[in-house]
């Protein structure tokens, strides 16, 4: 089964640097593990302080390999206190893409 969620949320201005710094050890640590089913992109948008992440895992049961990385659990321990808007999820699904998402064509 595949899970796919989008989660935004707006920083303090004082905090942007720190966020950034936290995603980076998650794709570090990302790198380094390669867990198999895991699709993930963080962006950040204009202003500097917007952040949107993009996940899409392969699962079995409720397993999430990226929120079992430390990394990760560190990136989420003071996300809300980091947070001027709180993050926001909403599930996804591609409807079609060139050259940014695997999407799997429809027969």
């Amino acid at each position: 089964m595949r899970k796919q969620m989008m989660v935004r949320y707006r920083v303090a201005a004082s905090r942007a640097e720190e966020n950034e710094r936290l995603i980076a050890a998650v794709f570090e640590q990302l790198h380094d593990t390669r867990p198999a089913g895991l699709r993930y992109a963080s962006l950040k948008l204009g202003d500097g302080l917007g952040f949107v992440h993009l996940v899409s895992v392969d699962t079995v049961g409720d397993e999430n390999p990226l929120t079992a990385l430390p990394a990760f659990q560190s990136f989420l321990a003071g996300l809300r206190d980091r947070c001027d808007e709180p993050p926001v999820s909403t599930a996804w699904e591609p409807v079609g893409a060139y050259g940014f998402f695997e999407v799997e064509q429809a027969a």
